[in-house]
Protein backbone atom coordinates (compact mmCIF):
# COMPACT_ATOMS: atom_id res chain seq x y z
CA UNK A 1 0.00 0.00 0.00
CA UNK A 2 0.89 3.69 -0.76
CA UNK A 3 2.00 6.24 1.51
CA UNK A 4 2.88 9.43 1.90
CA UNK A 5 6.24 10.48 2.85
CA UNK A 6 7.40 14.10 3.41
CA UNK A 7 11.11 15.25 3.93
CA UNK A 8 11.82 18.44 5.41
CA UNK A 9 15.17 19.89 4.89
CA UNK A 10 16.77 23.59 5.61
CA UNK A 11 17.87 24.88 2.34
CA UNK A 12 17.81 23.40 -1.10
CA UNK A 13 20.40 20.41 -1.82
CA UNK A 14 20.22 19.14 1.52
CA UNK A 15 17.18 16.67 0.80
CA UNK A 16 18.98 15.69 -1.99
CA UNK A 17 22.25 15.11 0.11
CA UNK A 18 20.46 13.51 3.26
CA UNK A 19 18.35 11.33 1.72
CA UNK A 20 18.37 11.33 -2.34
CA UNK A 21 18.52 7.77 -2.91
CA UNK A 22 15.92 7.27 -0.38
CA UNK A 23 13.56 9.70 -1.71
CA UNK A 24 13.40 8.03 -5.38
CA UNK A 25 13.21 4.44 -4.27
CA UNK A 26 9.89 5.66 -2.07
CA UNK A 27 8.45 7.49 -5.18
CA UNK A 28 9.33 4.26 -7.08
CA UNK A 29 7.62 2.12 -5.17
CA UNK A 30 4.20 4.67 -5.63
CA UNK A 31 4.81 6.33 -2.94
CA UNK A 32 3.41 10.03 -2.72
CA UNK A 33 6.95 11.86 -1.96
CA UNK A 34 6.29 15.82 -0.49
CA UNK A 35 9.53 17.71 -0.02
CA UNK A 36 9.29 20.65 2.11
CA UNK A 37 12.82 23.34 1.88
CA UNK A 38 12.38 26.08 4.59
CA UNK A 39 15.05 28.40 3.65
CA UNK A 40 15.14 30.24 0.90
CA UNK A 41 19.44 29.26 0.02
CA UNK A 42 22.40 31.70 -1.30
CA UNK A 43 21.39 35.33 0.70
CA UNK A 44 23.74 34.32 3.53
CA UNK A 45 26.86 34.78 0.98
CA UNK A 46 25.75 38.20 1.03
CA UNK A 47 26.26 41.27 3.69
CA UNK A 48 22.60 41.46 4.16
CA UNK A 49 19.88 39.50 3.47
CA UNK A 50 18.02 42.70 1.84
CA UNK A 51 21.08 42.67 0.20
CA UNK A 52 20.88 39.64 -0.96
CA UNK A 53 17.28 39.26 -2.15
CA UNK A 54 17.92 42.44 -4.22
CA UNK A 55 21.27 41.68 -5.53
CA UNK A 56 20.76 37.72 -5.82
CA UNK A 57 17.70 37.74 -7.14
CA UNK A 58 18.77 36.30 -10.07
CA UNK A 59 20.00 33.60 -8.83
CA UNK A 60 17.61 32.94 -5.76
CA UNK A 61 15.72 32.24 -9.00
CA UNK A 62 17.88 29.91 -10.65
CA UNK A 63 18.09 28.47 -7.54
CA UNK A 64 15.03 27.60 -6.89
CA UNK A 65 14.34 26.07 -10.80
CA UNK A 66 17.54 24.44 -9.74
CA UNK A 67 15.13 23.16 -6.98
CA UNK A 68 12.12 21.70 -9.26
CA UNK A 69 14.59 20.11 -11.55
CA UNK A 70 16.34 17.91 -8.62
CA UNK A 71 12.53 17.10 -7.54
CA UNK A 72 11.42 15.68 -11.05
CA UNK A 73 15.00 13.33 -10.99
CA UNK A 74 13.52 11.98 -7.81
CA UNK A 75 10.06 11.59 -8.50
CA UNK A 76 8.73 14.32 -5.88
CA UNK A 77 4.94 15.18 -6.33
CA UNK A 78 5.27 18.47 -4.30
CA UNK A 79 8.14 20.89 -3.87
CA UNK A 80 7.20 23.67 -1.26
CA UNK A 81 9.59 26.49 -0.54
CA UNK A 82 8.85 28.26 2.40
CA UNK A 83 11.52 31.22 1.77
CA UNK A 84 12.88 31.74 5.64
CA UNK A 85 15.60 33.48 6.18
CA UNK A 86 19.02 31.48 4.34
CA UNK A 87 21.28 31.01 7.84
CA UNK A 88 19.10 33.28 10.13
CA UNK A 89 16.84 30.87 11.49
CA UNK A 90 18.05 31.82 14.96
CA UNK A 91 16.89 34.93 14.57
CA UNK A 92 13.48 33.53 14.15
CA UNK A 93 10.61 32.56 17.03
CA UNK A 94 10.65 28.91 16.80
CA UNK A 95 6.94 28.72 17.02
CA UNK A 96 7.51 30.17 13.63
CA UNK A 97 8.90 27.45 12.32
CA UNK A 98 7.53 25.08 13.88
CA UNK A 99 3.62 26.32 12.11
CA UNK A 100 5.49 25.93 8.55
CA UNK A 101 6.05 22.47 8.85
CA UNK A 102 2.83 22.16 11.07
CA UNK A 103 1.16 23.18 7.75
CA UNK A 104 2.48 20.63 5.48
CA UNK A 105 2.30 18.38 7.71
CA UNK A 106 -1.57 18.51 8.46
CA UNK A 107 -2.09 19.24 4.71
CA UNK A 108 -0.18 15.82 3.35
CA UNK A 109 -0.50 13.31 6.36
CA UNK A 110 2.41 11.51 6.04
CA UNK A 111 3.51 8.49 7.71
CA UNK A 112 6.60 8.82 7.28
CA UNK A 113 8.84 12.05 7.62
CA UNK A 114 12.84 12.75 6.96
CA UNK A 115 14.59 15.75 8.62
CA UNK A 116 17.99 16.98 9.68
CA UNK A 117 19.70 15.21 12.67
CA UNK A 118 20.64 17.32 15.48
CA UNK A 119 24.21 16.76 15.52
CA UNK A 120 25.02 19.30 12.89
CA UNK A 121 27.09 22.62 12.67
CA UNK A 122 24.39 24.82 10.31
CA UNK A 123 22.43 26.26 12.70
CA UNK A 124 19.22 25.84 10.30
CA UNK A 125 20.01 22.60 10.65
CA UNK A 126 19.37 22.49 14.16
CA UNK A 127 16.72 24.40 13.89
CA UNK A 128 14.90 22.36 11.48
CA UNK A 129 15.26 19.22 13.45
CA UNK A 130 13.79 21.21 16.72
CA UNK A 131 10.96 22.65 14.70
CA UNK A 132 9.97 18.90 13.00
CA UNK A 133 10.19 17.40 16.84
CA UNK A 134 7.86 19.85 17.75
CA UNK A 135 5.50 19.34 14.41
CA UNK A 136 5.15 15.44 14.12
CA UNK A 137 4.58 15.44 18.25
CA UNK A 138 2.52 11.85 18.41
CA UNK A 139 -0.74 13.17 19.11
CA UNK A 140 -4.13 11.03 19.40
CA UNK A 141 -4.64 10.45 15.78
CA UNK A 142 -1.21 11.49 14.07
CA UNK A 143 -0.53 9.72 11.10
CA UNK A 144 2.69 9.28 11.64
CA UNK A 145 4.50 5.55 11.63
CA UNK A 146 8.00 6.50 11.26
CA UNK A 147 10.36 9.26 11.57
CA UNK A 148 14.11 9.27 10.83
CA UNK A 149 17.26 12.06 10.71
CA UNK A 150 19.82 12.34 7.58
CA UNK A 151 23.17 13.16 7.68
CA UNK A 152 24.20 16.58 5.17
CA UNK A 153 27.75 15.81 3.49
CA UNK A 154 29.42 19.34 4.66
CA UNK A 155 28.21 20.22 7.11
CA UNK A 156 27.19 17.33 9.98
CA UNK A 157 30.67 15.64 10.03
CA UNK A 158 32.39 19.35 10.60
CA UNK A 159 30.42 19.00 14.10
CA UNK A 160 32.37 18.29 17.93
CA UNK A 161 30.95 15.68 19.96
CA UNK A 162 31.59 18.45 22.53
CA UNK A 163 28.54 20.15 21.47
CA UNK A 164 26.34 18.04 20.16
CA UNK A 165 25.35 14.26 19.79
CA UNK A 166 27.41 12.73 17.17
CA UNK A 167 25.90 10.94 13.91
CA UNK A 168 25.48 7.69 14.56
CA UNK A 169 23.23 5.59 12.15
CA UNK A 170 21.02 2.81 13.13
CA UNK A 171 19.05 2.18 10.39
CA UNK A 172 20.29 1.83 5.99
CA UNK A 173 18.39 2.17 3.18
CA UNK A 174 19.92 0.76 0.02
CA UNK A 175 20.25 2.34 -2.84
CA UNK A 176 22.11 0.62 -5.29
CA UNK A 177 19.14 1.42 -7.49
CA UNK A 178 19.18 4.85 -6.71
CA UNK A 179 22.19 6.32 -6.33
CA UNK A 180 22.63 7.66 -9.73
CA UNK A 181 19.35 9.12 -9.67
CA UNK A 182 20.57 11.40 -6.40
CA UNK A 183 23.77 12.33 -7.98
CA UNK A 184 22.35 13.32 -11.21
CA UNK A 185 19.69 15.88 -9.00
CA UNK A 186 22.52 17.10 -7.08
CA UNK A 187 24.17 17.94 -10.07
CA UNK A 188 20.91 20.05 -10.90
CA UNK A 189 22.27 22.41 -8.32
CA UNK A 190 25.25 24.02 -10.01
CA UNK A 191 25.67 26.93 -7.49
CA UNK A 192 25.65 24.19 -4.39
CA UNK A 193 27.63 21.33 -6.67
CA UNK A 194 31.64 21.28 -5.72
CA UNK A 195 34.23 19.14 -7.49
CA UNK A 196 36.40 16.30 -5.60
CA UNK A 197 37.72 16.42 -3.03
CA UNK A 198 34.92 18.25 -1.22
CA UNK A 199 31.78 16.21 0.25
CA UNK A 200 29.12 17.48 -2.09
CA UNK A 201 30.99 16.54 -5.08
CA UNK A 202 29.58 13.32 -7.10
CA UNK A 203 32.86 11.30 -6.30
CA UNK A 204 31.89 11.69 -2.59
CA UNK A 205 28.68 11.19 -2.80
CA UNK A 206 29.21 7.86 -4.19
CA UNK A 207 32.21 7.25 -1.97
CA UNK A 208 29.59 8.00 1.04
CA UNK A 209 26.95 5.95 -0.29
CA UNK A 210 29.51 2.96 -1.14
CA UNK A 211 30.68 3.04 2.60
CA UNK A 212 27.07 3.04 4.02
CA UNK A 213 26.72 0.31 1.58
CA UNK A 214 29.44 -1.90 2.73
CA UNK A 215 28.05 -1.11 6.44
CA UNK A 216 24.98 -3.26 5.74
CA UNK A 217 26.72 -5.54 2.84
CA UNK A 218 25.04 -3.76 0.09
CA UNK A 219 26.66 -1.40 -2.97
CA UNK A 220 25.20 1.98 -1.91
CA UNK A 221 22.94 3.34 0.65
CA UNK A 222 21.99 6.27 2.53
CA UNK A 223 21.93 6.07 6.81
CA UNK A 224 19.59 7.59 9.68
CA UNK A 225 19.28 7.77 13.16
CA UNK A 226 15.57 6.16 13.69
CA UNK A 227 13.74 9.15 15.93
CA UNK A 228 10.63 7.11 16.23
CA UNK A 229 8.51 4.09 14.84
CA UNK A 230 4.77 3.58 15.85
CA UNK A 231 3.12 0.10 15.57
CA UNK A 232 -0.31 0.04 16.65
Amino acid sequence: MSQTVLVVAAHPDDEVLGCGGTMRRHADAGDRVVCLILGEGITSRHDSRSGGLQSGATDLEKLHSDSHRAMERLGVARLELAGLPDNRFDSMDLLDVVKVVEKVFDEEKPSIVYAHHAGDVNIDHLVTHRAVLAACRQLPGTPLRELYFYEVPSSTEWQTPALACPFVPNHFVNIAATLDAKVAAMEEYKSESRGWPHPRSPQALRALAQWRGATIGTDAAEAFVVGRIVKY
